[in-house]
């Protein structure tokens, strides 16, 4: 057995687990967190992604002893005294999910595209999610919901200073 300490979710967590216990299983069976999913099992679909220390990770492919005194994220972690996180408001208002099985997988990628790459083309936003698949195949809506999340969660551009004029000695504006 390995002693591991992991904070999941902001909750600090102390547990003794099999040395070859996946992160997916750790999460699921002994925290009881079922948002991250168990698809392919061969890190190929990306349903099991969560952030490790902020940084996506497909968890069927991590050993709960190597996430000992890291941060976990997973799904139920992103929203926030019950409102989501815009990456999940983007995806419930552009049809960002169909049946829903890769939708937190998904999320979790997009969350850590957005925090790399904060206004990314269609292109990235496909390269970014590609470790990542839907089987029902609704790709065009997804990176509609990855672009309206960007829009959403980008800083604001700074705004132009106000315009100001002098006048010069002869009465001409200089506008600056």
């Amino acid at each position: 057995m390995v002693d591991i300490h992991v904070t999941v979710n902001g909750a600090p967590h102390h547990d003794e687990v099999e040395p070859r216990l996946l992160l997916v299983h750790y999460l699921r069976e002994s925290l009881g967190l079922t948002g991250t999913h168990v698809g392919c099992d061969t890190s190929q679909c990306g349903a099991c992604t969560v952030l490790l220390d902020g940084k996506s990770v497909k968890s069927c492919t991590v050993l709960a002893a190597q996430a000992d005194g890291a941060e976990v994220t997973t799904i139920e972690g992103v929203a926030s005294g019950g409102v989501m996180h815009p990456v999940q408001n983007a995806f419930h208002q552009e049809h960002g999910l169909q049946c829903g099985f890769c939708t937190p997988g998904m999320v979790m990628a997009a969350i850590d595209l957005l925090q790399r790459t904060p206004h990314p083309t269609d292109e990235q936003i496909r390269i970014g999610l590609g470790g990542n698949l839907c089987r029902c195949t609704g790709y065009h809506n997804i990176v509609k919901a990855v672009k309206a999340a960007a829009e959403k969660m980008a800083p604001a551009v700074a705004e132009e200073p106000p315009r100001q004029s002098i006048h010069t000695p002869i009465g001409v504006p200089i506008v600056h």
